[in-house]
């Protein structure tokens, strides 16, 4: 499992149109899913994220998390994250979770969320989407079950 982590003012994403996820401060995540991700990993990278000190405090130090802040969450279903790019110029998705389920996995991550978080907006998964954010910092991190599950 890949969660790209965005520190943002402010993120939404559009589907066929229409907005479907929208937030104020907080994180930005894609996530992938990958091939032999369980519900263990899941709640390892969730755990992760949602500990993350990556909001300043009062004396401008990196040391508050998603809950001191009353931040937000907007996650992302992103298959992508698992392409595989090392033969040829065409990258291959063999690694990716099968999509029912990864979706079934995303449809965890955004559940298991809201029970810590209090507004956690979505994408629509398999769906082509628009991402618009403010990245705040800019602040990026990559968290990778392979890192962190081990």
């Amino acid at each position: 499992m890949k969660f790209v982590i965005q520190r943002v003012s402010k993120a939404s994403v559009t589907a066929k149109g229409s907005t479907v996820g929208s937030i104020g401060r907080g994180f930005l995540v894609l996530a992938g899913i990958g091939s032999s991700d369980t519900v263990e990993t899941a709640d390892k990278m969730i755990k992760k994220m949602i500990g993350l000190r990556i909001f300043q405090d009062e004396n401008g130090k990196t040391n508050l998390d998603l809950k001191s802040v009353s931040g937000e969450l907007l996650i992302i279903s992103q298959f992508t994250l698992y392409a595989d790019c090392r033969k040829g110029n065409r990258p291959s998705f063999i690694n990716a979770g099968e999509p029912c389920m990864a979706n079934q996995l995303y449809r965890y991550i955004v559940d298991k969320c809201r029970q810590e978080i209090a507004v956690v907006e979505e994408g629509v998964f398999g769906a082509e989407m628009e991402v618009a954010l403010t990245n705040d910092g800019p602040f990026t991190i990559v968290l990778d079950s392979a890192e962190i599950c081990h």
